[in-house]
């Protein structure tokens, strides 16, 4: 049994060939999941707009511009870090693709190319541009001050690990090198 074509999910085969503009702003209940999956404490503002366009006689581009509001913990001091997102999204949607066989696979030079699916889920790229679109390592405020301020004062410096430089230095690690190859008994080779 064939699923109908939705809003968010288009069947290519049945589209007729032309511009088809979308808009995407999920309910409260689909944007409280997909910040749950992603990680975060606040997803707001959410919205995925664009047009999916015949190129060439069996392929599809979509352009869109994703934009949303999204709350993370800090990395540091586990703070509500606030961010704006707003990027713009493009898939390139290629019939006759092959899709790569190994999991690991090289980056292709550009990596909007996909093979063209029996449906395209405009749901699933928005979810998917938005967890690219995330910062890895957000940081409050405090967390950038206190970071900025130790780096300047450099008495903030983390203790002194296994190779530090003699003294402890750890903003010189290799300082003792020289002296250590220059020791007498030393074997090259």
């Amino acid at each position: 049994m064939k699923r109908p074509q939705t809003q968010d999910r288009l069947i290519p085969g049945r589209l007729p060939r032309r511009p088809l503009p979308f808009r995407l702003a999920p309910g409260p209940e689909a944007t409280a999941a997909l910040a749950g999956r992603l990680g975060l404490t606040g997803l707001t503002g959410l919205s995925f707009a664009g047009t999916l366009q015949p190129a060439g006689r069996d392929d599809w581009r979509l352009e869109g511009r994703l934009e949303a509001v999204v709350t993370q913990p800090c990395v540091v001091t586990l703070d509500p870090v606030v961010t704006a997102i707003a990027e713009p999204v493009t898939r390139r949607y290629v019939a006759g693709l092959a899709a790569p066989a190994e999991a690991e696979t090289e980056m292709p030079p550009d990596d909007s190319v996909e093979p063209l699916p029996r449906e395209i889920d405009l749901a699933a790229v928005m979810a998917e541009a938005l967890d690219l679109a995330l910062p890895l390592y957000p940081r409050s405020p405090a967390a950038m001050a206190a970071a900025a301020a130790g780096a300047e004062a450099g008495d903030a410096a983390p203790a002194p690990g296994p190779d530090a430089a003699p003294g402890g230095d750890t903003r010189r690690p290799f300082a003792g090198l020289a002296d250590l190859l220059s020791r007498p008994g030393r074997k090259d080779g």
